[in-house]
């Protein structure tokens, strides 16, 4: 019995595509026996068809028949949307690099050479299949998540825009605590796992120096699983999930932050001490492209008195424009051809004539385009491409400095080039 197809709970359904009938029938048989649905195509515009009729979940292709090769016949279902995620295993005499190279560049995603090994069409087989599946379900669950995610800016936005600040405060603290919840289950998972994998891995590699010359068996499976490529991969995977834990838990900080508005721990405020802290904080983003640049900072500071207002709020209004000029930065960076470009950030503290403290967060960055400038300030706009940010850090800045302590949040033009945002608050 299909132990993979038992603990999925399907019968995978496998179209196999070649002109010799006599193949066909041979693989057909076998992986019938092995508990898969499997249909049949002599020729490349039936296996298309076929597809197209009813998407199968793995394809046996052979490259060599008449009329439409099995090159083509891929190219056709990578180039279609509705087909592309379906996995194709090429079936060949040919054993060529060349051939395999042909095969993989037309979309293949494993090639198996003729005569045929029944055990390793079938290993390949179940990894294929269970790859696809997992795949699937990642897939599933990312949608539900975005899903969630747009409905959840929608119901935000709506409550902001109505101006009902407590009430949407609530109603935001209880939606991040309900997404801190899994979320506190997921990051401490992480460690165990990536210690747990790091240990198989090194428990694989002491096996590997001790017993070098493993089975044919083993040997074959190594190379099937492509072990080489396996591990830096898993340990790239783990990593992105730690990225993405951090990115959520960034989200759910904001969130936070707009949900304690309205509470009190109104204090004495030295901002000149409030920028260094947070400059202290984000000393390690300062530095770009492992040491290479380093992002100036030039201070000019006035004499100012203490302000009133809470100053865990106010440090985090002032990071987030911080980041902002940072990341502005490094868009220049990454465009700017001139190697004597030099990123700065220039930050001014001094007092108004009307006795308000001004702080002024400038940068030679990339700027923002006019028809944006408008919209800086809206809960969830963001210019940076998607993965990068989820335009929370300017409108809680926004909500920080004006609602909770009644001062102004603007943007300037720089005529030279970049950004200036000017604080003034009481």
């Amino acid at each position: 019995m299909n132990m993979f197809i038992e603990e999925q709970g399907f019968v995978a359904d496998i179209l196999i595509v070649d002109d010799k009938l006599e193949n066909i029938r041979f693989l057909s048989e076998f992986l019938s026996q092995n508990n898969y649905q499997v249909r049949k195509a002599i020729n490349g515009q039936a296996a298309l068809t076929s597809v197209n009729s009813l998407p199968p979940d793995l394809i046996l292709l052979d490259i060599n028949m008449p009329g439409m090769g099995g090159y083509e016949v891929c190219q056709h279902l990578k180039n279609d949307p509705a087909t592309s995620a379906i996995p194709v295993i090429f079936l060949s005499a040919g054993n060529e690099v060349n051939d395999k190279i042909l095969a993989f560049e037309a979309g293949g995603i494993d090639y198996i050479t003729k005569p045929f090994n029944l055990e390793e069409i079938l290993v390949r087989v179940k990894t294929q299949l269970k790859v696809q599946q997992l795949q699937k379900k990642l897939s599933d669950r990312n949608q539900e998540i975005q899903t969630m995610l747009l409905e959840l800016q929608k119901t935000e936005a709506a409550l902001i825009q109505k101006e009902k600040l407590v009430n949407a405060s609530q109603i935001t603290a209880g939606i991040s605590h309900e997404i801190n919840n899994p979320l506190s289950f997921i990051v401490g998972n992480l460690k165990p796992a990536s210690e747990y994998s790091e240990n198989l891995i090194k428990l694989i590699q002491l096996y590997q120096q001790a017993f070098p010359d493993a089975t044919p068996e083993i040997k074959d499976f190594i190379e099937s699983i492509e072990l080489d490529f396996l591990i830096p991969d898993l340990r790239t995977i783990i990593t992105s999930l730690h990225t993405g834990a951090e990115r959520i838990r960034s989200v759910i900080i904001a969130m936070h932050i707009f949900s304690r508005l309205h509470e009190s721990g109104i204090k004495e405020i030295n901002i000149q001490e409030s920028i260094e802290s947070v400059l202290l904080i984000l000393r390690y983003q300062l530095v770009l492209d492992n040491g290479e640049i380093k992002i100036s900072v030039v201070r000019n500071y006035e004499a100012t008195p203490k302000i009133l207002g809470q100053g865990n709020l106010l440090n985090q209004a002032l990071l987030n424009i911080l980041q902002n000029a940072i990341q502005s930065l490094e868009s220049k960076i990454s465009s700017v051809i001139d190697s004597s470009f030099k990123p700065t950030i220039w930050i001014n503290l001094s007092t108004t004539e009307q006795q308000q403290i001004r702080i002024s967060i400038k940068d030679n960055g990339i700027g923002i385009s006019p028809e944006n400038q408008p919209r800086l300030f809206e809960p969830f706009f963001t210019t940076k491409s998607p993965g990068k940010g989820v335009g929370l850090g300017l409108f809680t800045s926004y909500q920080i400095i004006t609602e909770f302590h009644k001062g102004t949040l603007t943007y300037h033009d720089c005529p030279e080039g970049g950004s200036e945002f000017i604080i003034e608050i009481s």
